[in-house]
């Protein structure tokens, strides 16, 4: 779930915000996080923005609550060295905190017995589909994938990825930030469009579906 802008770019070539969506890109924001089990970013995300998208519009709080879940899908944060500074707001938002850290090639998916202070859960994982097995065993099946780029093209790449929603803005940035880094090898489509509305100030919501693997 990204906006990017026409050529798309994350960011303007000297980095930082971008500013990218209006209101429109807002709505489906909350209702993709309203609809997941949890929200997955990366490390370095977290720390450039300080904190992690939160649900706000009051019908889909009450909704989400009508369900029996959390008002909020928890945050999870896959670092490979766990250290997210202190002083960010993050740690003040009223989600839980689940820390997802890489483990040794082979090793079993193992859930912390007492998890670093102002986590809820830290869980280590070996692979992409182990941890996906693992997190739909804890009741997160259904995750929505907030950024960066790197974690975006590792997930793509493994074929980790079942949707792309990309709010379409009028804007060209140029510049290095894309919201796929070039490094990365990724399977051949093409993805099947499934829905496509205008959002409000020209922006376009753009949602398509991974075609089903050779063989599948």
């Amino acid at each position: 779930m990204l906006a990017v802008s026409l050529d798309g770019r994350l960011a303007p070539p000297a980095g930082g915000a971008a500013q990218l969506g209006g209101r429109g890109d807002r709505r489906a924001l909350e209702e993709a996080l309203a609809w997941a089990d949890a929200a997955l970013l990366g490390a370095e995300t977290l720390r450039r923005h300080g904190s992690t998208c939160l649900i706000h519009a009051p019908d889909l709080l009450t909704e989400r609550v009508r369900q029996g879940r959390h008002a909020q899908p928890p945050a999870l944060v896959l670092s490979r060295s766990g250290q997210i500074p202190g002083d960010l707001p993050f740690w003040r938002q009223p989600l839980q905190r689940w820390l997802l850290m890489p483990a040794a090639p082979g090793a079993l998916s193992l859930t912390a017995p007492q998890p670093p202070s102002g986590w809820h859960r830290q869980l280590w994982f070996s692979s992409w589909p182990q941890l996906r097995q693992a997190l739909a065993a804890e009741g997160l099946a259904r995750l929505v994938l907030l950024g960066g780029a790197q974690l975006a093209g590792q997930l793509l790449a493994a074929g980790q990825v079942d949707e792309l929603q990309l709010s379409l803005c009028p804007l060209l940035l140029g510049g290095p930030h894309s919201w796929l880094p070039a490094s990365h090898s990724l399977p051949p489509g093409p993805w099947q469009l499934m829905e496509h509305r205008p959002l409000g100030g020209d922006e376009l919501l753009l949602r398509y579906r991974r075609p089903p693997l050779p063989g599948a």
